[in-house]
């Protein structure tokens, strides 16, 4: 059994740390426990209540994550609560007792229009995931039953899972009022009745590719690493509230291209290109003070 590391990430909330785990935890389920009576189904969370700055503990596929008092600032515990949790996991004790939480938890997803007209979004009042996954047919959806399952639906042409959404990308054989309402209960149930949402599997493969690539790709220059943090900060959050992603591919100190792959609802979209592009190019203009930068985005 391969060892449980942690990583500390922070979220939009900063009252909130989430500890992200190099495997699964659960199978498909997530648990929010809001005092140590709650948690008894939960060794790991009852311990962690015992810390007087823990407020809330969720515990989802692969993170947990902590909500805290104001009492003390996260810098002065952090470290301590990853090494907590890691412990634990690697002492092989029960992480949660299924058994004692077998009741259905409901969950509601609502559909979100997107700038892409053939993509929309499905947000559930839960997380679902930790990162981004796009799957372009079937066969790439192979470790992710829910993806799998939606290309089911003959009119499915792409997916996207991020956080707590998924968006959806329709051949233009339907309509979206069609649709959305079949496919936003088929989603609802589907996360309801506890079934994975990916599988053991991809987070190996996200990790391997992780590790093939850091023996193949060349350190950024700390230009290239102002772009990809002004990108986190400020570019990010808005195109994943639209049910999209945007990566940093590359910088050309020759030309000052700036490239950027348009993952989700982003890809494709008949203005999206356009926008985005005017949008990061005019901001990487001012926050840089270059006017000579470019942007090329690409649909990934």
């Amino acid at each position: 059994m391969s060892t449980f590391n942690i990583k500390i990430e922070p979220t939009s909330n900063n009252e909130i740390k989430k500890f992200v785990a190099n495997q699964f935890l659960t199978s498909s389920k997530s648990y929010e426990f809001k005092n140590i009576d709650e948690a008894k189904p939960s060794p790991l969370a009852q311990q962690l209540f015992y810390l007087p700055f823990v407020k809330t503990v969720y515990i989802a596929q692969n993170f947990i994550a902590i909500e805290k008092f104001s009492i003390v600032e996260w810098s002065d515990v952090e470290i301590e609560v990853a090494e907590q949790i890691e412990n634990y996991l690697n002492s092989g004790q029960i992480l949660v007792e299924e058994d004692q939480t077998s009741k259905k938890v409901p969950v509601t997803v609502y559909a979100e229009s997107t700038p892409n007209p053939t993509v929309l979004k499905f947000v559930a009042n839960k997380p679902l995931v930790d990162g981004t996954f796009e799957f372009k047919n079937i066969d790439e959806a192979k470790h992710a039953p829910l993806a799998q399952a939606l290309f089911h639906f003959s009119f499915v042409k792409e997916v996207f899972i991020s956080a707590n959404y998924v968006s959806v990308t329709k051949f233009d054989i339907v309509e979206w009022q069609e649709v959305s309402l079949e496919l936003r209960e088929f989603i609802r149930t589907f996360i309801e009745d506890g079934k994975q949402i990916l599988s053991d599997a991809i987070l190996n493969e996200v990790k391997e590719i992780n590790s093939s690539e850091k023996k193949e790709v060349i350190p950024l220059d700390d230009f290239s690493q102002k772009i990809v943090e002004i990108l986190n900060e400020y570019v990010k959050p808005a195109v994943a509230s639209d049910g999209g992603n945007i990566a940093f591919e590359s910088f050309d100190k020759n030309t000052k291209t700036v490239k950027v792959i348009l993952q989700g609802a982003c890809s494709g979209c008949p203005s999206s290109t356009v926008t985005l592009k005017n949008g990061i190019e005019t901001m990487l203009k001012d926050m840089l003070n270059d006017e000579n930068i470019k942007v090329e985005a690409l649909n990934g």
